[in-house]
């Protein structure tokens, strides 16, 4: 049925270490929500992950709530994932977007930005990406993006040795072919041709001067940068309330898109 126009929640490691909090909010489209999350700890062949990512839908909420079922587990399912984290992830989001082409009679032909973030022990992050949602760390107070955002303008090469083309309407954002805003995607079998759907990826280490992390998704990075929402979200010890801070502070901006946050605290 049809979810509600805000959801939140929290949770924490199973040490406690660790906490985070998620605030998602509709924005003002007339269609459906279409962002999708997920934030949780599992433990998994005697470590303990943390699992947290933002799937930003469009054309529909179909193709974001496969990834929400179904990306983590096949990243986990691969043999590999505990001696070669990167292969897992890369392959993993190519056959997730190959099994989403295959549905499209039942996916229909939406699509969805993803990123996730894998947190290891509580020492070790991974964090994958591909459209425009993005993750921010936090270091001694300073915002370091661990993703690389998609657009059409600085990917233009691609699509255009793929036979596509990046139309720039006055008062509009770049559009791939004059119908996306994103340049990597997955689904959109109708572009798919000319988009690419493989993941930029970053690794650190997570020390003691690592106090956050953020995700959210582009309804919130078009009205603010890395380093303001970091300034906003280490103001809050508890995390959920720093998620609806961003939030908050977002729609104020007038940001009119679909927002989706999560705040990953490291540390007490």
């Amino acid at each position: 049925g049809r979810r509600s126009s805000c959801s939140s929640g929290k949770g924490r490691s199973h040490q406690g270490l660790v906490k985070y909090g998620f605030t998602l909010v509709k924005g003002k489209a007339n269609h459906p929500m279409e962002d999708y999350h997920v934030a949780k700890f599992a433990q998994h062949r005697g470590h303990e992950l943390g699992l947290f990512a933002i799937y930003d839908g469009h054309l529909g909420d179909s193709v974001p709530a496969y990834l929400q079922k179904h990306l983590f587990s096949n990243i986990l399912k691969d043999e590999e994932f505990w001696t070669n984290p990167r292969g897992s992830i890369s392959k993993a989001y190519e056959q997730t977007d190959q099994a989403i082409l295959t549905h499209t009679p039942d996916l229909g032909r939406g699509g969805s930005t993803a990123v996730t973030a894998i947190l290891i022990d509580g020492r070790k992050l991974w964090v994958a990406n591909i459209g425009d949602s993005r993750a921010v760390l936090s270091k001694e107070g300073q915002a370091i993006q661990m993703s690389i955002d998609h657009e059409p303008n600085t990917e233009r090469g691609s699509i255009e040795n793929r036979g596509g083309f990046v139309s720039n309407m006055p008062g509009d954002v770049a559009r791939v072919n004059g119908q996306l805003a994103v340049s990597r995607a997955f689904g959109d079998k109708n572009l798919k041709s000319h988009l690419r759907s493989d993941p930029d990826m970053k690794t650190v280490d997570i020390d003691s001067d690592t106090e956050l992390l953020i995700l959210a998704s582009d309804g919130l990075w078009k009205v603010m940068s890395n380093q303001e929402a970091v300034d906003i979200a280490k103001k809050t010890k508890d995390p959920l309330q720093a998620a609806k801070r961003l939030i908050t502070e977002s729609l104020n901006r007038d940001s009119k898109d679909d927002i989706s946050c999560i705040v990953v605290r490291f540390k007490g």
